[in-house]
């Protein structure tokens, strides 16, 4: 286990902004107003992040605050995986798994990492607290690269190993949504001895067999829908993942515009524009953990490793019997699956149905995110 600290050599952000400052805005359609986003990210949009990106974003400060909590790099099985590592007020007895996904990083949980682990700091009980353990993907920000597309069943396995034979935890908690919630599936599944208890917030390893109920099958349909207008980009990265790099490649601009507009179809738009659920530099900060890292190739790599492990339906028989919490957040990526469907594949204790928050619920709602798991906690002592 080795200390960690971001590091972003300047000559590199020079030649980023370099890069940035030289980009040529593509020909854009025509669009009514309030279309911006119709056919990708909005050209507006991005023309504004990229003058922000040159006149008004502070890397060091990025930087700074990324080194905010302490963080270590860890081997196992040859590949160096980066973590947060926040022991909070429960000092060792409550030790939670936090997993992001795509096209996020370990910085989707930064608003929420001290209320969980110091709770008493946030008008909160000490006993609530966790100690926290926030590790980047395999491929993705500061850990290690690859040497060719694994899918969240092997990250699952690294994580455990990480988690019991590097940080000691023989026992612990494990959250997550999107790549984070099949991490979390796969560790209850090939891992149970390890994990107490898991909690989603979004459905990636589905239960074995077909949706039989009215209500399963109005839900598959709608998945489908959803799959059919936004999934575009996971198909091409889980089929030709390196054709996209090519392009990608040297192109911070290009890499903005694909994952920002992520973060805008997939955000939780109904009661506040936008740009106000995501800073600018919230959303440069995550941007530059990619780009700084020469993360977007191998990000990408987890589709088509996904796909060559099979992960997304259980094998017939199979069920996760960890105890299994999923709270429901008003999701634009895909509609959450009745309860029914969950409960056909997972040992389902608890069920919550959130008012507000998106796709990236600890960075859209960190208040209900952070009550959310402490309650959850509680239900499982």
């Amino acid at each position: 286990m080795t200390p960690f600290e971001v590091s972003w050599d300047e000559a590199k952000l020079e030649a980023v902004r370099d890069r940035v400052r030289a980009f040529r805005m593509p020909v854009t359609p025509q669009v009514l107003d309030g279309e911006g986003w119709r056919y990708g990210c909005d050209p507006a949009f991005l023309e504004t992040l990229r003058q922000y990106w040159l006149d008004g974003f502070d890397a060091r400060a990025a930087e700074r605050e990324l080194n905010r909590f302490p963080q270590v790099t860890l081997r196992v099985e040859g590949l160096d995986l980066h973590a947060v590592h926040l022991v909070g007020e429960a000092e060792g007895r409550n030790p939670l798994l936090l997993t992001h996904g795509w096209p996020g990083s370990t910085y989707e949980f930064w608003q929420v990492a001290e209320p969980l682990a110091f709770p008493s700091r946030f008008g909160g009980r000490a006993e609530d607290a966790f100690d926290l353990v926030i590790p980047s993907l395999p491929g993705f920000g500061f850990s290690g690269k690859p040497s060719r597309p694994i899918g969240p069943r092997t990250v699952a396995r690294l994580f455990d190993t990480m988690m019991r034979e590097g940080f000691g935890y023989s026992r612990y908690l494990a959250q997550g949504g999107d790549w984070g919630a099949g991490v979390s599936a796969l560790l209850a599944l090939d891992h149970p001895a390890s994990v107490k208890g898991i909690h989603l917030n979004y459905l990636l390893v589905q239960p074995a067999g077909d949706p039989e109920t009215a209500e399963e099958k109005a839900w598959k349909s709608a998945y489908d829908d959803a799959q059919q207008r936004l999934g575009g980009y996971s198909h091409l990265q889980g089929t030709k993942p390196q054709s996209l790099a090519y392009a990608m490649a040297d192109n911070p601009m290009a890499q903005a515009a694909w994952l920002v507009e992520r973060f805008h179809d997939w955000a939780d738009l109904r009661g506040k524009p936008f740009e106000e659920v995501f800073t600018l530099d919230q959303l440069l900060t995550d941007v530059m953990i990619t780009v700084m890292n020469d993360a977007f190739p191998t990000a990408a790599w987890i589709y088509a490793g996904a796909a060559e492990e099979g992960i997304r339906k259980m094998a017939a028989g199979q069920r996760v019997d960890v105890p299994t919490a999923f709270s429901a957040y008003p999701d634009p990526r895909a509609p959450n699956p009745p309860r029914s469907w969950v409960e056909r594949g997972y040992r389902l204790t608890r069920w919550r149905d959130m008012p507000r928050g998106g796709h990236f619920a600890a960075m859209e709602a960190p208040d209900l995110f952070v009550e959310d798991l402490r309650d959850w906690s509680r239900s499982l002592a």
